[in-house]
């Protein structure tokens, strides 16, 4: 009993000592800033998509040190903490390569499975950020489906639903993982209508992704989606939502007519996203946006084959 209440707190004089580590780093980082090799500047795309607020690196030795802990320790204090350092870290392409070669990966893809909600988004941050790596998206996909699952069925609008989203859009930017979530596409539309505004943005950034490859048209025009999904097109929604409902209608339309195919009737039932947005109730809104008060909306209409 001795032994293990000893090891319980080194492990979590580690975290603590690390956090001291980093406040007296942000204390003294500008006298410092000069000096070569002390810091590396995170990639653009990974400081983009991190939401943590640390900029130092941790060495290849001590992440190591930290990933052993994350996966011996049950403490859920000790493991919150290790998965933001991790996340922050990983936020740095250099640590994007060493996490993954110090099979980190699955140590922190474990934590999804965590009850711990918090526990939870912190893994899921932490493989957001690791995810713009395109290599470490190989070892992240055997997650796709179990994220998916707990975005639709967890709490709307909650600070893990968000998280998933964020790592299922990373992981769609490229066309490789896109086929993943081909069965969950009317579960985003249902999402698109459901949501906060926050959310509104993520799900359409995700099927923004989607809608780029003609591979995925037919999926998307096929999904059930509830009529109330034209009011998205109306003069008064938000500015960052109707751009990108816009440019969902552009790109989707662009894609049937790369291939030939808006001319032809396409087989798609009634009560799925084709009949909305080529529907006369979806082109007299498109009709009526070529008079938007703002320049980007209107622009962004006579960009849409047929408007």
């Amino acid at each position: 009993m001795g032994g293990a209440r000893d090891v319980g707190w080194v492990a979590a004089g580690l975290v603590l000592a690390a956090g001291a580590c980093y406040c007296f780093y942000r204390l003294t980082r500008g006298r410092r800033r000069g000096v070569p090799g002390l810091r590396l500047r995170p990639s653009r795309s990974a400081e983009d998509l991190t939401n943590g607020s640390y900029d130092d690196i941790l060495n290849a030795e001590q992440l190591q040190k930290l990933l052993y802990l994350l996966e011996s320790t049950e403490d859920p204090v000790i493991i919150e903490r290790a998965l933001v350092t991790l996340g922050n870290n990983a936020a740095f392409s250099v640590n994007q390569v060493t996490i993954r070669e110090l099979g980190g990966i699955p140590i922190i893809g474990s934590k999804i499975n965590n009850p711990n909600q918090s526990i939870k988004e912190k893994a899921l941050n932490a493989l957001n950020n690791l995810s713009v790596n395109v290599e470490n998206q190989i070892k992240i996909k055997v997650y796709v489906s179990q994220v998916c699952e707990d975005v639709f069925s967890g709490p709307l609008n909650s600070a893990v639903q968000l998280a998933g989203l964020r790592l299922l859009t990373n992981m769609t930017v490229t066309n490789d993982h896109q086929h993943m979530l081909s069965c969950y596409i009317t579960d985003l539309f249902h999402l698109l209508l459901t949501g906060n505004g926050g959310t509104k943005v993520q799900v359409l950034k995700l099927l923004l992704n989607l809608s780029e490859n003609p591979a995925m048209t037919d999926g998307l025009l096929g999904a059930k989606v509830d009529s109330s999904f034209l009011s998205l097109y109306d003069g008064h929604v938000a500015k960052e939502i109707l751009l990108r409902v816009l440019t969902l209608f552009q790109n989707i339309t662009t894609c049937l007519e790369k291939e030939g195919r808006l001319a032809i009737q396409p087989t798609f039932t009634e009560g799925s996203l084709f009949y909305l947005l080529y529907g006369e109730e979806c082109a007299q809104k498109m009709r009526a946006l070529v008079y938007h008060h703002d320049a980007d909306v209107k622009e962004k209409v006579t960009m849409i084959p047929k408007f």
